[in-house]
């Protein structure tokens, strides 16, 4: 669910580079939503089962993104070990700063919702005002990747804040809450598919949709069974999840299915 700009300009930016974003594949919606249900058991065990604490938690994991987010930015070309590790990252303190605002500091899901849904509208329209693109098939200078990192930090907070509201609304489980977010996306995939409904639209509403997909989904499979989980524990269901998107970012280093089609950036 994108497009890909017919012809790259060439931008001065002092070095060139190729698009620093993967291709939009199977493997990129696989993975994303792994890498959000890790954000949610990752934290939550670091959070609990460590005792660190939302703050000190926090903290760290953002200094650690800080890090991997240099190497991404310091790279040429995209490179999935870097890409992917920085996204499970950012997927953790994207989930970490709703918690602390929500736990630590008192703020309502609905306020949270709708302050980070503002913050992400402020986010494209200044990302379109600059560049007048949001496609990810165009990350190919330094100011559009640090416009799409801050995009992404926005749809997993808010993804996390109105995943959490309607849940809590609703009352769903678990489950049902994944299902209901699954036909979500099924219905804007459809959308796109069938009725042609613009690709970066469709692309944008899918990517904050997969973020309460992924972790109702890692509730689902880490809570007790008499809170409606299968029981597998934060660790179990982080571990399992890592492994799954370790063997793909090898499958994909290798074969490079996921890489965009490039030769010169003109």
């Amino acid at each position: 669910m994108e497009y890909s700009e017919g012809k790259y300009r060439k931008e001065s930016i002092g070095r060139q580079m190729l698009n620093k974003v993967p291709e939009v594949t199977i493997f990129f919606w696989i993975i994303k939503i792994m890498a959000t249900t890790v954000g949610e058991t990752a934290a939550d065990f670091l959070n609990f089962n460590l005792k660190w604490g939302l703050t000190n938690t926090t903290i760290v994991m953002a200094c650690l993104l800080v890090i991997i987010l240099f190497f991404q930015f310091r790279s040429r070309k995209y490179v999935p070990s870097i890409y992917w590790l920085a996204v499970v990252m950012i997927s953790i303190v994207g989930t970490l700063i709703t918690d602390n605002l929500v736990d630590n500091l008192g703020v309502s899901l609905v306020t949270t919702t709708v302050s980070f849904s503002l913050a992400l509208a402020v986010a494209f329209t200044a990302w379109y005002a600059s560049e007048k693109t949001l496609s990810i098939h165009s990350i190919y200078t330094t100011k559009r990747e640090a416009f799409y990192w801050l995009a992404i930090l926005f749809t997993f907070a808010l993804g996390t804040a109105a995943g959490d509201l309607i849940a809590e609304g609703l009352n769903l489980g678990y489950w049902m809450s994944a299902l209901m977010f699954a036909v979500l996306i099924g219905i804007v995939t459809i959308a796109f598919y069938r009725f042609k409904l613009n690709g970066v639209l469709s692309f944008w509403i899918a990517y904050i949709l997969t973020r309460p997909l992924g972790a109702s989904l890692g509730d689902y499979l880490s809570q007790p069974r008499k809170d409606g989980g299968l029981g597998l524990g934060t660790v179990g269901t982080s571990a399992i999840f890592l492994i799954t998107i370790l063997c793909l970012v090898i499958y994909l280093t290798k074969t490079r299915r996921d890489e965009l089609p490039h030769s010169t950036n003109e």
